[in-house]
């Protein structure tokens, strides 16, 4: 037997790759990589620094002025709960929550994006997601596809 090689529960030999890596059942299986290591700190990071932002400016928007744009100040706040998400699932390296957050998030830009250009009325003061994030430089429009790339590209665990 090689060193990535060991006995089964039948008593048969099982082959590991050349990390030696062997599931429960063992067979042969690579490591799932984390969401959250590599380039994904960048994302994590990007995410924290989102979250922060668009929550800091929520709070104090609907602690001073939530009845001048209700609307708008709660999707900030959403955003920022949808970012905080986002930057503990990829950290945590839960794919599947940050998967199902990212698809939130990109919805959001999407649906909120476009109902502020189409009725400008409805949103009297912007939100994070307004004109598709053109207020943060489009970072919330591109943010979404760039998670949803990265984690495409990890396997799941």
């Amino acid at each position: 037997m090689s060193g990535g090689d060991r006995m089964n529960e039948q008593g048969g030999r099982v082959e590991g790759h050349a990390e030696g890596r062997v599931d429960e059942r063992g067979s042969s299986a690579e490591a799932a990589p984390s969401v959250g290591a590599g380039p994904g700190r960048v994302l994590v990071a990007v995410y924290g620094v989102f979250a922060l932002a668009a929550g800091a400016r929520a709070a104090v928007q609907i602690a001073r002025q939530f009845d001048e744009a209700p609307l708008a100040y709660s999707l900030s706040a959403f955003a920022a709960v949808v970012y905080l998400l986002l930057a503990v699932a990829m950290a945590r390296g839960n794919r599947t929550v940050a998967l199902a957050a990212c698809g939130i998030e990109l919805a959001g830009v999407l649906v909120v994006g476009t109902f502020s250009l189409l009725d400008p009325e409805a949103f009297p003061k912007a939100t994070v997601w307004s004109g598709f994030g053109s207020g943060y430089v489009f970072i919330p429009l591109v943010l979404p596809l760039l998670g949803l790339f990265w984690l495409s590209r990890r396997r799941a665990g």
